[in-house]
């Protein structure tokens, strides 16, 4: 597996990723939608650009997880499926128009980790990488997330400002993850809540208030005020 580390830089936010992922899908607009997406949120992305080669892109860009689509020119998805299973382990997640219970069975059938229908959930979808990076790919040291000199620890669980630290809940550590991960952009509360319930942390809209409340008080005991600024009736965002 590629081990290769990689910074980067994204709306005043540094972000140590390991991961790249590759997109198999012919709709040249979805596959767009998907690289910006991914690369928006901490991602090294790339999209197959012949359909005739897929098994010799795959081996060489040495994804960490695969995109799939299902009714592709040559060789369908579960056959690409089926020819990656033979010499890799790597999570591939289904995403796909075709929606149907046999769809779905085929895609677990043939060593698929996850199966998500168009038009996807983008919070739900990068919840789903996520995780399964987590369980294929054990971390070696500690994810740093840096915004504006306030350092996010994922793996410790705390969050740091010039020498000072503040430990985090579970959920506290969620919900910064997913507003770091979306810096200089505006984070619907609907989103952050959907994100939440996919990762099994079962948080309404109240709950999120009052995390949100909670992460503020330790960060202004850090020394960070005005960190996470509440737009009206639009949600979060860091500045």
């Amino acid at each position: 597996m590629p081990t290769t580390e990689r910074l980067l830089e994204y709306s005043g936010m540094e972000l140590s990723m390991k991961h790249r992922i590759l997109i198999i899908e012919d709709d040249i607009t979805i596959q767009q939608q998907l690289k910006n997406l991914l690369t928006g949120n901490g991602y090294a992305a790339e999209g197959v650009t012949d359909f005739t080669s897929v098994m010799e892109q795959v081996k060489a860009y040495e994804p960490h997880l695969i995109l799939l689509d299902i009714k592709l020119p040559g060789d369908d998805g579960f056959a690409i499926c089926s020819q990656i299973r033979a010499f890799s382990d790597m999570p591939v997640i289904f995403v796909t128009s075709s929606n149907t219970d046999m769809d779905e069975l085929n895609s677990i059938m043939l060593g698929g980790d996850a199966f998500i229908t168009k038009p996807y959930n983008t919070a739900i979808l990068l919840a789903k990488i996520s995780a399964l990076l987590r369980r294929a790919y054990a971390s070696d040291g500690q994810e740093v997330l840096t915004c504006h000199d306030v350092c996010l620890h994922l793996e410790g669980s705390f969050v740091e400002h010039d020498g000072q630290r503040a430990e985090l809940t579970k959920n506290e550590v969620k919900i910064l993850y997913y507003l770091f991960s979306h810096a200089g952009t505006i984070c619907s509360r609907n989103d952050m809540i959907d994100f939440l319930w996919d990762s099994r942390l079962y948080v309404d809209d109240n709950a999120l208030s009052v995390n949100i409340t909670r992460i503020r008080e330790k960060l202004s005991g850090i020394g960070v005020t005005d960190f996470i600024k509440t737009k009206h009736r639009q949600g979060y965002l860091l500045s």
